[in-house]
């Protein structure tokens, strides 16, 4: 953890560079609060998206891009305030104590037509999900060791498309109705793996299969349909294409991937699969 607490400083060094280089002036005059960036989370906030529920520490991976935004927009860390809001509160219409929130929105037509959302700062990967007796009997984090294992899918999701082409397992992968009846079976010991998108798989992992593990992340890119993250904002708010400019310049410069390696691969410890 020390180190990812190191490249995370070294991250907000980068972005106070940027700040003193002159950026941000877009975001005058639109926020709640002037010379203040309000933003929004959960409560609580989880691992690995926010460490020790604590987003003002900087430290998580929404806490990180949260940072690096702001002082895109010109303001420094003290000048950042963070409120809580429930997922369901924040997606309703209607007036909002924040500028935006940050609590893994999935970009859909069916909120957009309540919220406005921002450019995406997280396209999901895909991850394998399996348990510690089949890491522990030999799987590795290796396509030729992925293809040994026995599969099981939600028939209904791009997991199984995914899984055909990608993994080409040696035995048909099982099919089931939905995700639940999947780790059902990997606890009943009748599926060695299964794939979900990341942030799906570290819950799983964590609080459903007993001695989950992630064995695994497949880059976003080799997805067909990822799941996207944006930025949530009051239907309207013009403080919107200012972020959306931030976030650009983060991904052209590469610190929204040095962010991800950070907080997604290292502090999790999911390998990506090549």
């Amino acid at each position: 953890m020390k180190t990812v607490v190191t490249s995370a400083l070294l991250l907000a060094a980068s972005s106070s560079m940027a700040l003193a280089a002159g950026h941000g002036s877009c975001a005058t005059g639109l926020t709640l609060e002037e010379n203040v960036l309000t933003i929004a989370t959960g409560n609580p906030a989880y691992y690995p998206w926010v460490l020790n529920d604590a987003p003002e520490s900087g430290e998580g991976y929404e806490a990180a891009v949260a940072y690096a935004i702001a002082a895109e927009l010109g303001f420094e860390a003290d000048a950042v305030t963070w409120v809580r809001t429930s997922f369901d509160e924040a997606i309703q219409p209607g007036a909002k104590d924040f500028d935006f929130n940050m609590q893994q929105y999935s970009i859909t037509p069916e909120r957009e037509q309540m919220v406005d959302f921002s450019l995406p700062y997280y396209t999901s990967a895909m991850a394998v999900l399996t348990t510690q007796s089949v890491v522990d009997a030999g799987a590795t984090a290796t396509l030729d060791s992925l293809k040994g294992l026995v599969w099981g899918a939600d028939a209904n999701t791009t997991a199984l498309p995914m899984l055909t082409a990608i993994v080409a397992p040696e035995k048909d992968p099982l099919l089931y109705g939905d995700n639940t009846d999947v780790t059902a079976a990997m606890q009943a010991n009748q599926i060695d793996a299964a794939l979900f998108d990341l942030p799906t798989a570290l819950y799983l992992s964590a609080v459903v299969v007993e001695g989950g593990v992630l064995l695994g992340q497949f880059p976003a890119d080799r997805s067909e349909n990822p799941d996207q993250f944006g930025l949530l904002f009051e239907e309207g708010n013009p403080l919107r294409d200012c972020v959306n400019t931030a976030i650009t310049a983060l991904t052209e410069s590469g610190k929204m991937a040095e962010i991800e390696a950070i907080w997604l691969q290292d502090a999790t410890g999911v390998p990506v699969i090549e």
